[in-house]
């Protein structure tokens, strides 16, 4: 059976990105890193460069959203640097609900007993391991081979 190759997820934020990838089968999810943000361009020449060197075949990006349900601005933040990436390395794109994933990536942190004072270089990326998470148990599977 082939594998749908492995899919990466961006947490999009005003100063960090963080980025999360999956195996190739897609059953595991695993912290990558958490870029600084210089400017979309150059966001997306990072971000195409470990999605061609990890063969990467389906971009997953976290959306966020304000209590009424409207985009905020990292929310357009995400989908410049995904527009930007999707140019330079054509991907399938999907979008997710990234309500409370940083909030989940500190429980899990602070449950791991890493404490607050360290938890920064780590919650972007583990936020977006989140995000990864949520899109695998609705969409992100391949349908069984015929």
């Amino acid at each position: 059976m082939a594998h749908p190759g492995p899919a990466l997820a961006l947490d999009v934020g005003t100063r960090t990105i963080g980025v999360a990838v999956t195996d190739p089968a897609r059953t595991h999810v695993f912290p990558v890193s958490t870029v600084l943000r210089r400017s979309v361009r150059k966001d997306a020449e990072v971000i195409v460069e470990l999605c061609r060197s990890r063969g990467v075949t389906q971009l997953v990006v976290g959306l966020s959203k304000d209590d009424e349900g409207a985009e905020n601005r990292s929310a357009h933040l995400a989908r410049q640097v995904a527009d930007a990436v999707v140019a330079r390395f054509a991907l399938p794109v999907a979008w997710v609900d990234e309500g409370y994933t940083t909030v989940e990536a500190h429980t899990r942190l602070a449950a791991a007993g890493v404490r607050a004072g360290q938890r920064r270089p780590m919650v972007d990326q583990l936020a977006a391991s989140v995000i990864l998470e949520l899109w695998l148990t609705t969409a992100g599977r391949a349908p069984p081979a015929e």
